[in-house]
């Protein structure tokens, strides 16, 4: 259940402070967002660093947080630099390109929150089992879903 679910009538600063707690003592925290249809999870507090916040959608929460925090360390701890149109194996598993997120202020709340407007955000979006981008035809069979938050650099 979410935070807010969880404690409707407190201030949203006080989550805020949790946020700020949790990137203090492990240098960033993901942020998952529920959704039967849409869910979408996002780094909170790479912008600190003067990096972008990354995000991922369609997958669920466990992925999600692996995949972010696993990116998050090849870029704080060893330095890679993400861009557009770059692309990543992650783990052998599934292959991942990078695209600039058009409109974070609509998806990142909590880093807005934290950091202000200027935040940036990379979306790392996933290819299905046959390497198939969300963009190509007969992508996943229609099994799953997942929105693109940026134009595909090429």
């Amino acid at each position: 259940m979410c935070w807010q679910c969880e404690n409707p009538n407190a201030p949203i600063e006080d989550y805020l402070d949790e946020l700020r707690g949790m990137i203090e003592d492990h240098g960033w925290a993901v942020q998952f967002v529920e959704s039967e249809n849409r869910p979408f999870a996002y780094t909170v507090g790479l912008h600190d660093r003067g990096l972008p916040e990354l995000l991922i959608t369609g997958l669920p929460p466990d992925v999600s947080t692996r995949v972010l925090n696993s990116l998050a360390h090849m870029i704080v701890d060893d330095g890679i630099v993400l861009g557009p149109a770059m692309h990543i194996d992650y783990q052998d598993r599934f292959l991942i390109e990078v695209v600039e997120v058009e409109n974070p202020d609509v998806h990142l709340k909590f880093a807005i929150g934290l950091f202000g407007p200027q935040v940036r955000a990379l979306q790392l979006v996933w290819a299905d089992d046959r390497g198939r981008w969300p963009w190509d035809f007969d992508w996943d069979n229609g099994r799953r879903w997942q929105a693109v938050l940026g134009i595909r650099s090429t």
